[in-house]
């Protein structure tokens, strides 16, 4: 028994240390055999050694290499042949290095559909719009498809915070209810004069 609690847990640690890194391990079951992947979701190239040891299943007797895992993409490690009416036991373990060398295999991968990374802008953004605002979608807009982390609040479904904005910025009812640019925070700072991307970066990017 306490033999059998050893394997056990050896294969949970192994697993879970599978799974740490870059570079993660999966895997797909068959009726016979059990396929080794390995996955990453980072935008950085690596190579990788994987190995499978255990009992119960068969595999090739090579030795095992170093394998090229690009970035944002999914490649075949190794498949094992599971014994007929046994239950496989096995360990994996799984090195990674980004210094990458020519000899590691190149092997064919499938590309995987990865969003790129959030980009934290040095300054807090947060954009005021509204309505009748002319320059409002295309900033949301950038801001969105270059993954920038900021905060969109609509004055028109928040009533209050468009009159507190008008108290601070000293506009009266008819100028807030009549903007037609967005009104900006940077790090708290407010801005109404901003009608651009690129200008509203410029202001992100000034220390």
């Amino acid at each position: 028994m306490k033999k059998a609690l050893t394997i056990v847990f050896c294969f949970a640690l192994s697993h879970l240390s599978a799974q740490v890194g870059p570079v993660k391990v999966t895997e797909t079951k068959s009726k016979n055999r059990i396929a080794f992947f390995a996955e990453n979701r980072t935008f950085t190239d690596y190579d990788v050694l994987f190995e499978v040891k255990g009992s119960n299943f068969r595999q090739s007797a090579a030795k095992p290499r170093w394998v090229r895992v690009p970035a944002a993409s999914r490649v075949h490690l190794k498949t094992i042949i599971l014994l007929r009416d046994k239950q496989p036991v096995y360990t994996k373990t799984l090195k990674t290095n980004d210094s990458l060398s020519k000899r590691a295999l190149k092997k064919e991968f499938e590309v995987l559909d990865i969003p790129p990374p959030k980009i934290k802008p040095k300054k807090q953004i947060t954009i005021y719009t509204s309505s009748g605002c002319a320059s409002c979608d295309s900033i949301v807009s950038q801001l969105s498809s270059k993954n920038y982390i900021f905060r969109s609040v609509s004055l028109d479904e928040k009533p209050e915070v468009k009159e507190q904005l008008g108290k601070f910025l000293a506009k009266s009812t008819e100028e807030m209810d009549s903007l037609s640019n967005p009104i900006i925070s940077l790090d708290g700072r407010l801005y109404s004069w901003i009608t651009s991307f690129d200008q509203m970066i410029e202001e992100v990017e000034k220390d």
